[in-house]
């Protein structure tokens, strides 16, 4: 038995912003609330929607519990938060929310992530951390600002949806090799979100919809999995790895989707055209691109088994001599 999580109210286009406060209505949201924004995204569009809602604003450091602590504490009493900005800005609000027990609306300045519409958090720890929570009872995604964001942001939210090519594949081999539970309708919701992105690759800098589509499908998934597993495997893991290991890592996206061509050579599945996409969509395809040293690509790979109990195609891990030869076989390296 399980609960299927959905957002309430998607809006997506140019110029949604100014359509806040009617999907609230829409909502029957009122009241006091906070709106969480980090110092860029407060500018850019913080402002203005705490100005329509005469929310007070809370400036989000970074990704960690004591983010969470404090804005659970600002908003306590409130009717709803809003959150305005990128993946920590979102999961911040979200786990907030959820320990309050009210609802958040996600706005997303950039399509640089699957969490959109997601009920899972992501934290930085000891080890990275996906923690259920709640997804957004509605999202309003302003094609004209994600437009805007930094290409690099948008190229990774392409390389994130990517990644679930080699996601869907992991789950399967879990439910064969392990008994795992397995959903038909979550993963091939995902599939298709990845294929998507994989067929418009080149489009997609001219028409960002498809993709903040493609992510908030991603997050459909997730809610009706009742986990992260239709967008989440080995890529994810080896992601999280370099997280660990890195001074200076890349951006999630861009480390997922690197990961996905070395996972879906060892899927045996069609590595070139993961590769070939991430390329068209100015994504990173090998370690000097994403500034990672051949040395951390190696250990990430070797050890990302051990990032979290998830079975994938990894299983009980490879040892650094295959690591190496993955690599340089997939231009990795």
């Amino acid at each position: 038995m399980k609960y299927i999580e959905l957002p309430r109210k998607v809006l997506v286009g140019d110029g949604a912003l100014a359509k806040i406060p009617d999907v609230l209505k829409d909502l029957k949201l009122s009241g006091k609330s906070v709106l969480a924004a980090d110092i860029v995204t407060e500018r850019i569009a913080g402002e203005r929607i705490a100005g329509m809602l005469a929310s007070e604003v809370f400036i989000v450091s970074g990704s960690g519990m004591p983010d969470v602590d404090r804005l659970a504490g600002e908003s306590v009493g409130c009717g709803f938060i809003v959150a305005c900005g990128g993946g920590a800005v979102n999961d911040v609000a979200k786990l907030a929310s959820f320990r309050n027990g009210i609802p958040y609306i996600n706005v997303p300045t950039s399509a640089s992530h699957d969490g959109i519409a997601s009920p899972q958090a992501s934290l930085k720890g000891e080890k990275p951390v996906s923690v259920r929570a709640q997804c957004p009872l509605g999202v309003v995604a302003d094609t004209a600002l994600i437009k805007k964001s930094p290409a690099r942001l948008t190229s990774s939210g392409c390389a994130d949806a990517i990644s679930n090519y080699t996601a869907v594949l992991d789950w399967k081999l879990a439910h064969n090799e392990k008994g795992e539970y397995y959903g038909d309708y979550a993963a091939a919701l995902s599939e298709m979100s990845a294929r998507i992105v994989m067929d418009n690759a080149g489009k997609i800098k001219s028409n960002v919809s498809i993709l903040v589509e493609a992510l908030i499908s991603s997050g459909v998934a997730i809610g009706i999995a009742g986990s992260s597993r239709p967008c989440s495997g080995s890529e994810h893991a080896f992601s999280h790895a370099l997280d660990l290991i890195c001074e200076n890592p890349a951006l999630h996206g861009e480390q997922c989707g690197v990961g996905a061509i070395m996972m879906a050579y060892l899927q045996k599945s069609d590595w070139q055209a993961v590769k070939k996409s991430l390329e068209w969509c100015g994504a990173p395809t090998n370690a000097e691109q994403m500034g990672i040293s051949r040395r951390d690509v190696i250990r990430a790979l070797s050890t990302a088994h051990k990032v979290r109990d998830r079975y994938t195609i990894l299983r009980d891990g490879i040892s650094r001599s295959k690591a190496e030869e993955i690599a340089e076989k997939t231009g990795v390296i």
